[in-house]
């Protein structure tokens, strides 16, 4: 972790070279050692939690892309090296050496790979990190086969998207190429097998039956209205038995006996998918003084990006030209890599919401929409600006320009502690509305969803879409604010309103003292762009060789 000592540990268990991991800690071993406490507060007694490194993923045929590590996993261990697993104890564990809560497994050390891809930790630096217990990876094979004993088995929905990756073995003086059995594919299959975990596991099915082995007198219009939001993202789950049973017969006469069907068809798992994604939205969606240092200091750097890009902006540019300037003005502070594939759209381009192609090659008079984030270790700013390529807006444009500015800055301004997330969309979406009808593009308020067809908040840091419940607003969360108007070719009003895309975007810290708006250093009002964009860019006199002049 990057305070203390400078992560370099960049090998894998793989023939090719892989990406290097971009996504090191700026944080102590301390930070990562009290969220993992905090965690083991909020699990239920008997109960163990597993969590995995990311996959590897592949970018064509021996290449793969920059190791991104899993969010969850790298917020309670601030580790950056796949092939990795974590348990974390709700009771105390006692091995040969003591009391221990939790384990961490590591990649081994192998002095041919690293000679490719870079020196790993072995155990003992590993163990200065502040964890209790540090394994090999092939240990956690051994210790999985003890899951049963416990009551619940906490863990994330599989997901499908891992590769088997190979390892090199000493043969007769020469190196083979052969599976690696201790690779993420193997120990996540190694884990299904020792908790149960059928072939044809339906997550939503298994949702709806820990709901009706909720059901108690009491509560039966509340369980019977979460099946029914369950059966609404799977159809098919009308027809299972037991569902049905619950819902057609007379609930208060018959819910114990689906419970009890519930209980059996359950009977042989002890795992638990629903209650970690739970715990950590509880625990991301309220950032620590340090979580929010960095996203000042992410969102600090796409606010340059905005600026410069203001100030270089001219109509003969491309869009993948604006998207290389931001991105420079990101690795000139350090920041490794985007939170998020970088949305530059110009024109009709930028009505389409997450755009990413950024390959017109004139923007002409058009207005270019630019939702572009800085990932600073790991925390991820989300910042858009929209802006008219030639530095003037037209008429059109400024009347929806001032329509959406006027939404943000009511949504922005009523963010405050125990202000409802609904409540600030329904505050963004009546402004927008009215702003329509007074522009006759729309002829009631309830149109107004066609241009403004997306939500107005989410949580950022980690993820740029941070986990969270989305209740109400509690002090120090970040969040974006963002409402936009998109009219795309062919759409039912005035040509003239045609190709508008405008999106804007701040980053919003929740305080006791009101919101702070982190992003409010890019202008947002339409005078302040114009102004900014009238200055000199230091970009202006950089010129490149013409392409026909390099390929002849």
């Amino acid at each position: 972790m990057r305070p203390l000592i400078n992560f370099y540990f960049l090998a894998l268990l793989s023939i090719f070279p892989f990406g290097l991991s971009a996504q090191k800690s700026k944080l102590s071993p301390a930070h990562y050692k009290e969220k993992r406490a905090d965690f083991r507060e909020k699990l239920p007694e008997n109960s163990v939690a597993v969590l995995f490194s990311a996959p590897i993923r592949n970018r064509a045929n021996d290449v793969d892309y920059i190791y991104h590590q899993d969010p969850n996993f790298f917020y309670l261990t601030g580790w950056h090296q796949p092939h990795s697993v974590l348990i974390i104890y709700k009771n105390p564990q006692r091995d040969e050496e003591g009391i221990y809560h939790e384990k961490i497994y590591v990649p081994e050390r192998d002095d041919y790979m690293e000679m490719w891809n870079g020196r790993r930790f072995d155990l003992p630096k590993v163990k200065q990190l502040g964890f209790d217990r540090v394994a090999e990876r092939s240990v956690f094979k051994e210790d999985a086969q003890n899951f049963e004993r416990f009551e619940k088995v906490l863990h994330f929905e599989f997901n499908n998207d891992i590769r088997n990756q190979k390892m090199y073995v000493l043969r007769n003086g020469r190196r083979s190429k052969v599976d690696d059995p201790n690779d993420l594919f193997d120990l996540k299959a190694n884990f299904r097998a020792a908790i149960n975990f059928p072939n044809d596991f339906n997550p939503n099915r298994h949702a709806a039956y820990q709901v009706i082995m909720e059901a108690e007198d009491d509560n039966l219009e509340e369980v019977t209205a979460a099946i029914q939001s369950i059966i609404a993202r799977d159809s098919l789950l009308i027809e299972d038995p037991i569902i049905k049973d619950f819902l057609d017969q007379p609930v208060q006469t018959h819910y114990k006996e689906a419970k009890r069907k519930t209980a059996f068809a359950l009977r042989k798992y002890n795992f638990d998918i629903e209650l970690l994604p739970a715990i950590m939205a509880d625990m991301r969606e309220i950032k620590s003084k340090n979580e929010i240092d960095l996203l000042k200091k992410a969102v600090a750097i796409s606010v340059v990006g905005q600026i410069e890009v203001m100030k270089a902006m001219h109509p003969g540019m491309s869009e993948r030209e604006i998207q290389g300037i931001h991105e420079f003005v990101y690795r000139k502070y350090g920041a490794a890599e985007e939170g998020y594939p970088s949305i530059v759209g110009a024109g009709e381009n930028g009505c389409v919401l997450h755009y990413i192609e950024n390959d017109k090659e004139e923007l002409n008079n058009q207005l270019v929409l630019m939702d572009l984030g800085a990932e600073f270790y790991g925390y991820t700013a989300d910042v858009t600006r929209t802006i008219p390529a030639n530095g003037i807006f037209s008429p059109e444009q400024k009347a929806l320009y001032q329509i959406v500015y006027d939404a943000q800055e009511a949504a922005i301004l009523a963010a405050k502690i125990g202000t409802n997330f609904s409540e600030l969309y329904q505050l963004s979406y009546e402004i927008v509305a009215n702003g329509l009808l007074q522009l006759g593009i729309i002829s009631e308020a309830a149109e107004a969803r066609k241009y403004y067809p997306h939500g107005l908040s989410h949580h950022i840091g980690l993820d740029v879409h941070d986990p969270g419940n989305y209740g109400v607003l509690q002090q120090d969360m970040v969040i974006t604010i963002e409402p936009g108007i998109y009219i795309p070719e062919n759409s039912p009003c005035d040509p003239k309103w045609w190709n508008i895309g405008i999106r804007i975007e701040d980053d919003v810290w929740i305080t006791s003292q009101g919101p702070v708006n982190l992003s409010a250093a890019a202008p947002r009002d339409w005078k302040g762009i114009e102004a900014l964009m009238a200055q000199e860019s230091p970009l202006t006199n950089f010129k490149l060789p013409d392409m026909d002049t390099l390929v002849e």
